[in-house]
């Protein structure tokens, strides 16, 4: 079942080391390191082991029958189907906050329900899209490397507050 292409799972520890993922541009957008993110924007996220990407498309996922959410692309380049929406309240994406991730193709939200694999991947969770939004689909960083705001954003975080 399912389109063969990588499974992505959630395990219940924040500090896994294969759970790493790099915050990059929507496809084909250049995104300067440092940049912060805007509520509203398009980005990728790129599995730090693999190289591949958060991707998403009409398929059913092979636990819930949701829609499938994959890893995609080699080197970090995949397609379209990459992007996805930052849902956040306020301006920025802030370090400590909850965030939801909206696929910005089929609209369906990044969520884990709780369906469990088998073997070879016992106890994983299924990571899939759901088309409504819910208490299931909120993400939040729990550790990682945090890149200082550029000096740009901070010329005009200092200019907002006059």
């Amino acid at each position: 079942a399912g389109s063969g292409q990588q499974s992505v799972t959630g395990v219940s520890a924040a500090d896994d080391g294969n759970s790493y993922w790099r915050v990059r541009g929507r496809t084909a957008a250049v995104c300067q390191r440092g940049t912060p993110v805007r509520c509203g924007q398009a980005i990728r996220l790129t599995h730090l082991g693999t190289g591949r990407n958060l991707h998403s498309h009409r398929f059913a996922s092979p636990l819930s029958g949701n829609q499938e959410v994959s890893a995609f692309g080699e080197a970090g380049e995949g397609d379209y189907l990459d992007d996805w929406t930052v849902v956040c309240s306020g301006t920025y994406w802030v370090r400590d906050s909850e965030v939801r991730f909206q696929h910005a193709s089929t609209d369906v939200f990044l969520s884990v329900t709780g369906e469990q694999y088998g073997r070879p991947i016992h106890g994983q969770k299924e990571v899939h899209g759901m088309a409504a939004s819910s208490q299931n689909n909120y993400w939040k960083v729990m550790e990682g490397i945090f890149m200082q705001p550029s000096e740009v954003f901070k010329a005009e975080r200092y200019h907002a507050e006059l």
